[in-house]
């Protein structure tokens, strides 16, 4: 992943061209627009079948239950994503896509389409949080060391160009998405999610932010809270 996409955080918006002709798509990481598209081209799979099952499964897995696609959400995201469709071929240009751009574009966009609750997403960080097994299935969902290098990247760029205030005022790696959620993980104690749709500047749920910035508080889970002995 370092290698392939990167994981530094960009401090530009999430879906930004810039960032990607700046460092010639490098030098970007997984939870930009970018980024996601050339991880999505790195899913296991021969065709986009194939990678299309992977990428359900595991987020079924995370969640504890089938997810399925909104139908209706992804005709309208697929219908409007000329702007992922354009990074993708830049990325292409710089040798920094490993499938069909068209088509890795449009699994990130059925991936964007999956339904879920604010309970799956809430199960979701709590997976992170237990080192990648399931607390509600039990199923290891994936190993310790993916969440050893998850949970960093989602330290310093999952809350988009807003990243850095997040966590000097949660401590807490976290992931939000432009449908008005934001889930968090307090490794190896819990994970959290909250959905409330309006957004600030950046793309991130006002509400959800404060939220889980004052149950963060009130429980002293900030992992920079140190109690001196």
């Amino acid at each position: 992943m370092e290698d392939k996409v990167g994981v530094n955080a960009t401090g530009l918006p999430f879906n930004s061209i810039v960032a990607v002709e700046i460092h010639k798509g490098d030098k970007i990481n997984p939870l930009v627009n970018p980024g996601a598209i050339a991880t999505t081209s790195l899913i296991r799979g021969n065709d986009s079948v194939a990678k299309w099952k992977e990428i359900q499964k595991i987020q079924s897995d995370f969640a504890g239950r089938p997810l399925s696609i909104n139908r209706p959400v992804y005709r309208s995201e697929a219908g409007d994503n000329l702007r992922n469709q354009a990074i993708a071929h830049l990325l292409l240009a710089y040798n920094r896509i490993y499938f069909d751009p068209v088509q890795a574009t449009d699994l990130y966009t059925k991936q964007c389409a999956l339904n879920v609750n604010v309970k799956d997403l809430a199960t979701m960080a709590a997976t992170l949080a237990n080192g990648g097994v399931n607390p509600i299935t039990k199923n290891k969902v994936v190993s310790q060391t993916t969440v050893m290098y998850t949970l960093p990247v989602m330290a310093t760029a999952g809350l988009y160009d807003n990243s850095g205030i997040w966590l000097f005022n949660s401590g807490l790696p976290a992931k939000s998405g432009v449908g008005g959620g934001i889930l968090a993980v307090c490794p190896g104690k819990f994970g959290i999610a909250v959905i409330s749709p309006p957004l600030d500047e950046t793309g991130n749920s006002l509400k959800a932010q404060k939220v889980i910035q004052y149950v963060v508080e009130k429980l002293k889970a900030n992992p920079y809270w140190i109690t001196p002995k």
